[in-house]
């Protein structure tokens, strides 16, 4: 546990900073309910599918590549099936959501957790920015695709982070995808984790009376997410963050897991989380009118890929 999180009281879930996965889901049973979670071969997205696995649940890990999909599923307990999605190909996302539909049941919650953070170097995807096309775009065209799977009570977490405040100052670039008039690594990245609040906050407003759809924050966690930074930014994550009270992976797995699966989560839906409580996002991240418009524009990218 860090020092900050040691005297960091809970908050009204009863949880708060040093909460764990395995802690939110302490004493439930999640036999009989499926999960489906992205970037399942570690970090995270790992812990995320540890914890749901040994609480019962069958859980579907989707990883880039079959290999680090199975690994991952054959190295937790119970119930896990291995799931090929590299979210940055159409074509992956959407033999991944036929394969989910061919299993057959439904998915009690999709915990979109994978993503890249602050490349280097403006790269492109299918012509747009890679983060945004990665983290937003590959999730859309999976999560959309397997609405119909969601079940009547069905909960949708997008793993957001804080670093939406330091996207650009319009939010959403909606007429320049590609950064072609100008890249920042953190601005292109925290556009991408905006673009994943406003996504669950427009999806709440059009799922049925009893699914929800949420973001979150899990905290400043050093995982294999920054294997994309340069070597001596690198170095200061790993080394220099320690000293700033980053979370332990468990921690920082605690926010997705409570929203996805704890019985008190059931009924909040639209909302931005942070260490597993109701938190609040920047104004942009209130901005229905721009979280309608990022729809309406993916919808339109969609279409074309």
């Amino acid at each position: 546990m860090s020092l900050y999180g040691s005297l960091t009281s809970p908050g009204p879930s009863g949880f708060g900073y040093s909460s764990t996965a395995q802690g939110v889901l302490a004493g439930l049973d999640l036999t009989g309910k499926t999960y489906l979670v992205t970037g399942c071969n570690s970090g995270l997205g790992l812990e995320t599918l540890t914890a749901l696995s040994a609480a019962g649940a069958r859980v579907i890990g989707a990883a880039r590549t079959e290999a680090k999909a199975a690994a991952a599923c054959a190295a937790v307990p119970g119930d896990a099936v291995p799931l090929v999605c590299e979210l940055s190909e159409p074509d992956s996302v959407r033999a991944a959501v036929l394969t989910v539909q061919s299993l057959g049941g439904a998915l009690d919650g999709i915990v979109a957790n994978a993503g890249i953070m602050a490349l280097p170097q403006r790269t492109l995807q299918h012509g747009y920015e890679a983060q945004f096309f990665t983290n937003h775009v590959g999730h859309t065209l999976l999560i959309t695709g397997l609405l119909e799977r969601l079940s009547a009570d069905g909960r949708v977490v997008m793993v957001s982070s804080n670093a939406h405040t330091r996207t650009y100052p319009q939010g959403i670039r909606l007429d320049d995808l590609s950064a072609a008039r100008g890249y920042t690594p953190w601005g292109a990245y925290g556009q991408s984790k905006l673009a994943n609040l406003l996504f669950a906050r427009h999806l709440a407003a059009r799922l049925p009376p009893g699914q929800t759809a949420n973001s979150i924050h899990p905290g400043v966690i050093a995982t294999n997410i920054v294997r994309r930074l340069g070597a001596g930014t690198q170095w200061v994550w790993r080394n220099v963050g320690p000293l700033l009270a980053l979370k332990s992976i468990p921690e920082g797995t605690a926010t997705q897991c409570y929203v996805a699966a704890h019985p008190d989560g059931a009924h909040t839906t639209g909302q931005y989380w942070k260490n597993c409580n109701v938190a609040v996002s920047s104004a942009h991240g209130q901005d229905d009118a721009l979280a309608a418009a990022l729809w309406e524009k993916t919808e339109a990218i969609i279409a074309d890929l």
